[in-house]
């Protein structure tokens, strides 16, 4: 088998009936098979590692959105369970910032814990994924700081909405729950 490859100025489809007819006339027993782009071949070479990726971020994504539930719910338990708590407080002359920070402070503390083990985890599990990376190092500073601001912000937005729902506990109803 022989390869042909060629540089074209313009679209190298227009080229592609010259070239094959001029083939056959010169060689009539050769079969030219349909030409491909540069592009397409890239394209076709590459499809497998794309869809592995796709599949990783995908896997990622998962992953985010189950670490915002859990964070919601694990929030929203502890809100339930300190309601009482919240409400005494509240009757003690607590301000309602007081109380969200009371919510999102042992939030602040669980997420940056988790963000510093899953760091740590990613930095030495970095190079078995080196093979999947296009023109991203697998320590990548930017890539790191950028998946830490996303998970922060998720974790946020998770915590904040039963600290917001502890904010909004009213005294009498909470001293007459418990």
């Amino acid at each position: 088998g022989v390869d042909l490859v060629l540089r074209t100025a313009g679209d190298p489809r227009s080229v592609v009936p010259g070239l094959r007819s001029a083939v056959q006339e010169a060689f009539p027993d050769i079969v030219v098979p349909d030409a491909r782009t540069f592009e397409e071949m890239f394209n076709t070479l590459i499809a497998q590692r794309k869809f592995n990726m796709l599949l990783l971020s995908l896997f990622g994504v998962l992953g985010v959105v189950i670490a915002a539930v859990g964070i919601y719910g694990v929030m929203a338990f502890v809100v339930d369970q300190r309601t009482t708590e919240f409400g005494i407080r509240m009757v003690l002359g607590a301000q309602r910032g007081g109380i969200v920070g009371m919510v999102l402070g042992p939030a602040a503390l669980y997420v940056g814990t988790g963000l510093v083990v899953g760091m740590g985890i990613a930095l030495g599990m970095s190079m078995i994924v080196k093979s999947f990376l296009f023109n991203v190092a697998p320590t990548e500073p930017v890539v790191y700081i950028a998946i830490a601001v996303l998970l922060i912000a998720v974790a946020l937005v998770a915590a904040l909405v039963p600290a917001l729902r502890a904010s909004r506990v009213d005294p009498i109803v909470a001293l007459r729950s418990s």
